[in-house]
């Protein structure tokens, strides 16, 4: 099956599983990440069936996804264990895979660094990791705008950029920052202003 016809198939697919709001959220990733893959020269198919993806877990309870990652011996860190929030990558990865048969391994790790990031991540990962942050359907927060111009004129300022805010929001809040995001963080900072 060519990567558009799955992307199409995924499409319709997630459409009849996800609730509307999520679905919409993925809509306006996957259209975000490939308008972005056209500008920075990425595989356009690649960008949209991670977008599509890339929350595929996210509708689960949290024990759920527990219970994935122990059956399937994939390693969740404490700060995962706490945070809902987190974990859903590594599982939406899993599912990928296992339910709609995706085995290539640049969209597969787009799906699983969307949330938190990492070091020196590959296009596609950088790609997907803002088109979640930026998409149309995001409530406004401060500085937005910005971000989504450098979205789609510097992503390594606009990940900066992002990581940056993201790990200030949650020393202000009190929560715990994962360690990959605090890494991704470390290793970007050099771009942001």
């Amino acid at each position: 099956m060519k990567t558009i016809e799955i992307s199409q198939k995924l499409r319709k697919q997630l459409e009849k599983e996800l609730k509307p709001d999520r679905f919409d959220h993925t809509l306006g990733v996957a259209y975000t990440a490939a308008s972005m893959a056209f500008v920075h020269g990425a595989d356009v198919e690649k960008a949209l069936i991670a977008g599509f993806l890339h929350d595929c877990a996210k509708c689960m309870s949290h024990d759920e996804q527990i219970k994935i990652c122990e059956k399937n011996n994939i390693d969740i860190t404490d700060v995962e264990r706490r945070n809902h929030s987190l974990l859903h990558a590594k599982v939406g990865m899993y599912l990928a895979r296992t339910r709609y048969d995706v085995y290539d391994t640049e969209i597969l790790n787009a799906i699983r660094w969307h949330t938190t990031g990492r070091e020196d991540m590959s296009l596609l990962e950088k790609i997907i990791y803002i088109a979640d942050f930026i998409e149309p359907n995001r409530k406004p927060l401060e500085g937005l705008p910005v971000i989504r111009k450098e979205a789609f004129e510097d992503l390594d300022r606009c990940l900066a950029h992002i990581l940056h805010d993201s790990v200030i929001y949650l020393q202000t809040i009190g929560k715990e920052c994962d360690d990959a995001t605090m890494n991704a963080y470390e290793f970007y900072k050099k771009y942001y202003k």
